[in-house]
């Protein structure tokens, strides 16, 4: 799969510029093959009814480590169109974690029928303010009129996907405390939800928006693990994606610095003694945070995520991406930017990822916990 993952990559260049400077055109590259295995990628076996295959074999898809393998592997062509490309993404995450079946066959047939078209979706925890410290939010759900019903009232900030998305999960507050969040599968066509895009200097196809909640209507069938008690709901749902979506946001960084120092490589064809030191030094970083994100997709597979290890491995392969688009300049000299429209897309994305997620302080401070337990590495 890994193998297949590379060779399809490579249908992303060309479209990823395109992308960026005309985000609408996201429409014209959804049949690519490579948009078709990520999806795959995050489908679980139970719900996929024409499996994506690779030389006769299905593609299962579900697991952590696998997506984390071919999201690595495809952001070597383009995090761009992987990130903005349609699929479950986290809300599937949090839907196989406390959706019940009913909720799980609804939502994972807007995927799987063909018929449909494209379905884009989004995962609304961040807000201004508060980031993605799911205790702290302040989106509310207030009693409606009928008994069991809620109205749902606040904003949600820098959505991904959230211009254009058709459905996706809101962590919002019901009641006080960190056991008073729900998650909440919302219809974007539903009447009191307004998405107002933001603008951006990288990533530019994520289409990332603000959501605007004003009074949009729940059903009790809407709330996601309505059936357990409130410690097993929401708060854990959000918790659970994170510690499931921090190897993949790792990954695309590796997978940038990974086609970054091959773009500088390719570009200068010899190097100075020096400056092939610096790019060596790079590669077995590169490697070493490959393997550590790996380890960390399979342990969150094995349901014991070690949080310190996923925090340390988004950290480490977040500064990568941004050392080797600043090694690729000293090397190729400054003007390359104004020369070079890929470097200077990848040197603009690669900013991103710091702060995907939640910025490096947060996952410093999960590092340092790690090393007061004496057990991180």
């Amino acid at each position: 799969m890994e193998k297949h993952a590379i060779d399809v990559a490579a249908e992303l260049r060309g479209p990823d510029l395109v992308l960026d400077a005309d985000p609408d055109t996201v429409a014209a590259h959804l049949d690519l093959p490579a948009l078709r295995l990520h999806q795959a990628t995050m489908i679980p076996p139970a719900h996929t009814e024409q499996p994506y295959r690779i030389d006769g074999k299905a593609v299962v898809g579900g697991s952590c480590l696998v997506q984390t393998v071919v999201t690595e592997r495809l952001s070597y062509g383009d995090p761009g169109l992987v990130l903005v490309a349609p699929g479950p993404s986290l809300s599937g995450v949090v839907l196989d974690g406390l959706g019940d079946a009913a909720q799980q066959q609804a939502f994972y047939r807007r995927f799987t029928q063909r018929f449909t078209g494209p379905t884009w979706t989004f995962f609304a925890l961040t807000e201004h303010g508060k980031g993605s410290a799911a205790a702290e939010l302040e989106t509310t759900l207030l009693p409606a009129a009928d008994p069991g019903h809620f109205t749902l009232h606040g904003t949600k900030r820098y959505i991904g996907n959230g211009a254009h998305a058709q459905v996706g999960v809101v962590f919002a507050r019901r009641a006080p405390g960190p056991f008073g969040i729900e998650a909440v599968l919302v219809d974007a066509t539903a009447p009191g939800l307004t998405a107002d895009l933001l603008p951006t200097i990288g990533l530019t196809g994520a289409r990332i928006a603000q959501l605007t909640f004003d009074g949009l209507l729940v059903g009790p069938d809407m709330i996601l693990g309505r059936t357990r008690r409130p410690s097993r709901r929401g708060l854990l749902g959000a918790r659970e994606a994170l510690h499931f979506y921090r190897p993949l946001l790792a990954a695309r960084a590796i997978g940038v610095a990974d086609a970054v120092l091959d773009h500088v490589r390719d570009a200068r064809g010899w190097l100075p003694a020096a400056g092939q030191a610096q790019l060596d030094t790079l590669r077995a970083r590169i490697r070493y945070t490959r393997d550590r994100v790996r380890a960390a997709a399979s342990a969150v597979d094995a349901g014991s995520p070690p949080q310190h290890d996923i925090a340390a491995g988004k950290l480490g392969a977040s500064r990568l991406a941004e050392e080797a688009t600043l090694l690729a300049v000293e090397l190729l000299g400054p003007t390359t930017l104004l020369e070079d429209p890929w470097l200077a897309k990848a040197y603009r994305d690669v900013r991103a990822f710091e702060i995907m997620d939640g910025v490096g302080d947060l996952h410093r401070l999960q590092v340092f916990q790690g090393v007061l337990r004496g057990v991180a590495r």
